[in-house]
């Protein structure tokens, strides 16, 4: 089965949520954990994520993920930022305890002007402090573009943040098809030598999910700006070759396009018709 789905605002809350991907033909879909620019979360309704949960499994929606606020930096040189970023994660995990068996996703950081080895260190230090071993959500690192001073353009960081990490097996990776892109990954004219060099450094296993995003920049640009499916440097039969990637056709898709809800409903429909049924 196709996974497919986009960015959904949270507002209404979960049931909504599930409603509007259902009605858009998607059957998964990620949303904001609160403001993502920070600020408090939105109370908890238990009967929402209970009903939603019932919803879920009526409706064919097995896994959605939920994206943490861009403002987080678990690597900050400022030990208060530090702290603001790991508090924020701890109650976002809380809160996704009321809908189990699903991922929360978060950009590494920045280590501005530390150094690589100490925003690793950072980062590590701030998953072994907010993960815990009964926890039923798995935490996701997401592949970066490298702009400025970011950490996790290079699967090398992500696969010593994971080394570095107590809960491994609660934590996995979600790829962003134009932020590896923007990286220097050429998954447009070597998919499977970039899945291959994904295997040996960090492991298929740990990728969980993917950010299916066309680039409005060439290859190599660290630059992180999406566009729509088929109108970007990325394009079109390269993504029909993604979705059907032996490693990635089982994977849940998440669409961070910039679109309204009719132009979502577009790429879904888009995206399904390329995807082979096998």
């Amino acid at each position: 089965m196709f996974k497919i789905g986009c960015h959904l605002s949270a507002s209404k809350g979960f049931m909504n949520m599930g409603r509007t991907i259902v009605k858009m033909g998607g059957n998964t879909f990620q949303y904001f954990s609160r403001n993502p620019r920070g600020g408090n979360a939105k109370a908890l309704d238990e009967k929402d994520c209970s009903d939603f949960r019932l919803f879920c499994s009526e409706n064919g929606i097995e896994q959605i993920l939920c994206h943490a606020p861009y403002t987080l930096n678990t690597c900050s040189k400022d030990e208060n930022i530090r702290t603001f970023a790991k508090n924020t994660m701890k109650d976002d995990l809380m809160r996704m305890e009321y809908v189990p068996g699903n991922m929360y996703n978060f950009h590494p950081g920045s280590h501005v002007g530390q150094g690589t080895e100490k925003g690793i260190e950072f980062i590590a230090e701030a998953l072994n402090e907010v993960m815990t071993e009964d926890m039923h959500t798995t935490v996701l690192l997401e592949t970066m573009a490298g702009k400025g001073t970011e950490i996790g353009s290079r699967f090398e960081e992500i696969a010593e943040i994971i080394k570095r990490t107590k809960s491994g097996d609660k934590l996995g990776v979600c790829m962003d098809t134009c932020h590896v892109y923007d990286a220097g990954y050429d998954i447009v004219n070597d998919l499977d030598g970039v899945m291959e060099e994904f295997d040996k450094i960090i492991g298929l296993d740990r990728l969980k999910a993917i950010h299916i995003n066309d680039s409005k920049n060439p290859f190599e640009s660290h630059k992180d700006r999406h566009e729509k499916i088929g109108e970007g440097s990325i394009g079109t039969e390269a993504f029909e070759r993604i979705i059907n990637h032996e490693y990635l056709r089982k994977l849940p898709f998440y669409l961070e396009t910039p679109n309204d809800e009719a132009g979502y409903i577009g790429e879904i429909s888009m995206l399904k018709n390329l995807y082979k049924n096998i």
